[in-house]
């Protein structure tokens, strides 16, 4: 047999009212009970029936006055029934039979703790992230969810895990779809993750940005040393290029002066030296034979 479903509780205005108004009213019958006792009837036998009946009642209409302050809250219920919340900040008044909870809407930092997670090649990494977030329905908060806080700390690292698996550490065969390069929009989509996750809860992320990245440890080391071949290869190839290209235009200019009459074998003798003298990282003094 199936369970009921049970209408989802929104957020709405509790009944309440202003606590200087309420307040006033609150003194004036003080003073009326003060007053009653001061003038009752000196041989009367006990204190006055007003007083008796008054102060207990007073001090319970008293229960209701509640000051917040700026983005704090209060989720009032009713006998175990929700009925209400109050946002303003100041002095109220409300119904006294009612239990208030205080629940604060200013916006609060996470710092998820570093976890390991495989990205998309199946690499093992370490990420963290910062996530700035806040209330922004009470009654979900308050009722939908056992705790918030523990609630928005889970989803954000399943959240983690969920959006650190979807890319590659440094971007695919392409370079595309980078945790480490594509830093904005990374956290675009880890912002968007988390809200799906913590909407349950009345939760707003504000913000979400990868605080930590890099390699898990045991891999850490292959990876630099693949980084720094990389690194090499692609120096390697841009000073490669650029020699050519001078020992192109060297040639072509000295063809064009005729400074010098080359034949093929002066020629690939000359491009050899001067490949030599231009890729190479130690000095080189080459010697070059040439024809009049």
């Amino acid at each position: 047999m199936n369970a009921p479903i049970r209408n989802p509780i929104v957020e709405r205005e509790a009944f309440h009212v202003s606590g200087w108004f309420a307040l006033l009213i609150w003194l004036g019958i003080l003073g009326w009970l003060i007053w009653g006792t001061i003038t009752s009837v000196p041989d009367q036998a006990g204190p006055p029936f007003r007083l008796i009946i008054g102060l207990p009642i007073l001090l319970f209409l008293g229960k209701g006055f509640i000051i917040l302050q700026p983005n704090i809250a209060a989720v009032l219920t009713f006998f175990g029934k929700y009925a209400g919340t109050i946002r303003n900040d100041g002095l109220f008044w409300y119904n006294p039979f009612c239990v208030n909870q205080k629940i604060s809407l200013r916006v609060a930092n996470l710092n998820t703790p570093t976890i390991k997670v495989n990205d998309k090649a199946g690499n093992p990494i370490e990420i963290a992230a910062v996530i700035a977030w806040r209330v922004a329905d009470t009654a979900k908060a308050a009722f939908d969810v056992e705790d918030y806080g523990v609630f928005i700390h889970i989803q954000c690292e399943s959240a983690l895990r969920a959006v650190a698996s979807t890319r590659h550490y440094d971007g695919d065969h392409k370079g595309e779809h980078s945790l480490r390069g594509d830093l904005d929009a990374v956290a675009e989509l880890l912002t968007n993750t988390i809200q799906e996750h913590v909407v349950l809860a009345g939760l707003e992320v504000i913000e979400a940005k990868i605080a930590h990245l890099a390699y898990a440890s045991e891999i850490a080391s292959a990876m630099l040393r693949r980084q720094q071949a990389e690194a090499i290869i692609a120096a390697r190839t841009r000073i490669v290029e650029g020699a050519v290209g001078m020992v192109k235009q060297a040639l072509e200019e000295l063809q064009s002066a005729g400074v010098v009459t080359l034949s093929d074998t002066d020629r690939v003798r000359l491009v050899t030296n001067l490949l030599t003298v231009l890729v190479s990282e130690n000095d080189t003094q080459p010697v070059l034979s040439v024809r009049d």
